[in-house]
């Protein structure tokens, strides 16, 4: 079962977190991930995305609630869902790179009849895809998207507006160990 997981910094939290970066590496190594990376407003972090394939939502409540920037209270609140990976590839297998661009996430949070679920045109500019369904994976609850765009209000074009109650777009950068 694929989840997405995105902790959000709790505001002044920005030196914990500098102070944990190698343990949430540490703990982060343990799992294969479809995407990762900090969210970012100019040079600080204001988020984590992590999205992975685990058993079942006991597992994804665990990492999500045993990563070591929560348990040390750097994150304000946790955004964890059932997530289906509609583009079939890793973060690293996105065509444009690591590096290059501008690159956001965008969540559109909703409920009731689903919407955005094809891949919208411009696949080779997204770099993760999908719906946001309920721990059953019964209901879908909205769209997470990881994409490259030129600027934010072209990365939110890339959902329906009208049928989420609301969208957010966040900068966003590749995560991982630095190589």
């Amino acid at each position: 079962m694929e989840f997405f997981c995105y902790h959000r910094d709790r505001p002044g939290s920005a030196v914990l977190r500098q102070e944990l970066r190698e343990a949430h590496w540490t703990y982060m190594d343990r799992f294969p991930m479809i995407a990762r990376g900090p969210t970012m407003d100019g040079d600080t972090p204001t988020g984590s995305v992590h999205v992975l394939d685990l058993p079942d939502p006991a597992a994804a409540r665990a990492f999500a609630f045993d990563e070591p920037g929560y348990q040390a209270g750097a994150y304000r609140d946790v955004l964890l869902r059932r997530w289906r990976n509609t583009l079939g590839r890793t973060m690293g297998d996105f065509p444009g790179g690591r590096t290059g661009g501008r690159r956001y996430l965008v969540l559109g949070l909703g409920s009731g009849t689903p919407a955005d679920l094809e891949v919208p045109p411009g696949r080779d500019e997204l770099i993760a895809y999908g719906p946001l369904l309920s721990d059953d994976g019964e209901a879908w609850l909205g769209t997470a998207v990881l994409l490259r765009a030129p600027d934010p209000d072209a990365a939110r074009a890339v959902l329906t507006a009208d049928r989420y109650a609301a969208i957010e777009v966040h900068a966003w950068q590749f995560g991982g160990r630095p190589a």
